[in-house]
């Protein structure tokens, strides 16, 4: 039991319970059906670019182009299939032709990043800084600024697709979204990665001392592509995603919201410094970060204060991490 309290994952889920506690009796509307499910739907998007983030992180580097990727391939993809890039009409096939266009060109601008990255040695942070700014760029520039609003039927659909269909006591109908299963998908085979394969140990592996890692013998190039080509793979799909789900296209979406990302996952405990970090911590975090949006919504305080609530969560969990790893220390020197 002192095991169990003593790791950051139980203090985030205890925080997550107490809270949801709270806003439920200042606010009942919180704990219906409806609400739940759509808290769980607004996780979908921003879990999957967490799990991104995660492995990014763990491997110690910091990646704010998943964003700008994503928007870019939903965008590129859509204008494809709405027949204005290559198609002469509208595509009228299932979601699963945009995933695989989508997810093919985040992997693409992903292995840019990683190829900067890897073979001149650049610090991740102002790579993926300029290239998320040059995505973005070149996508407004040469692409298209005009908001999709009439999406491919496939999308549509999608966003109609129910895991579970009832009615609220109103008479109203709630739906728990087909896409929250892209989520469970995604945790459980990045956790696979993590936990299980020597890619996995590898990439704790570089981001706790990348010098120790060569000389364990990892290649370090083919992981910073395997990881950096993921991240922009997941990033394509949780743009389509986000897409369906708002039932537009908007090239203007997504960027910016990098932020709140990270904010998630080092709430969850990983490591800013790379090394350490889970798929469960990532899923709690992402899970309160969404819940706290929400709650301000419906306890009437202003947007803006979500900013403020973000940053502070950064600093608390940051200086956190960083407390309980010179307490181990210390207990170690003893």
């Amino acid at each position: 039991m002192k095991k169990l309290f003593a790791k950051h994952e139980t203090i985030v889920a205890l925080i997550l319970v107490s809270l949801s506690l709270i806003i439920g009796l200042i606010n009942p509307t919180f704990f219906t059906l409806g609400n739940l499910f759509d808290l769980l739907k607004s996780s979908v998007v921003m879990g999957i670019f967490g799990l991104g983030a995660l492995i990014v992180i763990v491997s110690g580097g910091i990646d704010i182009s998943f964003t700008a990727i994503a928007a870019f391939s939903m965008y590129v993809t859509g204008q494809i299939l709405v027949g204005k890039l290559i198609f002469s009409g509208p595509y009228r096939g299932t979601i699963l032709v945009g995933f695989l266009i989508a997810s093919m060109i985040g992997l693409l601008l992903g292995l840019i990043n990683a190829t900067l990255i890897s073979y001149f040695r650049l610090p991740t942070l102002i790579v993926t800084l300029g290239t998320g700014s040059a995505f973005r760029g070149f996508m407004l520039a040469f692409i298209g600024t005009r908001i999709i609003t009439i999406l491919p039927d496939g999308w549509v659909r999608f966003s109609r697709m129910a895991l579970i269909s009832t009615t609220a006591e109103d008479g109203s109908p709630v739906r728990l979204s087909v896409a929250i299963i892209m989520l469970i998908a995604t945790s459980f085979l990045v956790w696979l990665l993590l936990k299980y394969t020597l890619l996995g140990r590898g990439i704790y592996a570089l981001g706790g001392d990348r010098v120790a890692a060569e000389r364990a013998g990892f290649n370090i190039p083919r992981i910073q592509f395997f990881i950096y080509g993921l991240v922009g793979f997941l990033s394509g799909i949780a743009g389509v995603i986000h897409a369906s789900l708002i039932r537009t296209a908007n090239p203007f979406d997504l960027v910016g919201s990098e932020l709140t990302v990270i904010a998630a996952v080092v709430l969850g405990g990983t490591s800013i410094t790379g090394g350490r970090g889970s798929v469960l911590g990532t899923l709690l975090g992402v899970f309160l970060i969404v819940v706290m949006n929400n709650s301000l919504i419906l306890m009437g305080v202003s947007s803006y204060w979500q900013k403020v609530v973000i940053g502070l969560i950064i600093i608390f969990s940051t200086g956190s991490t960083a407390y309980r790893a010179k307490k181990k220390r210390e207990s170690r020197g003893k």
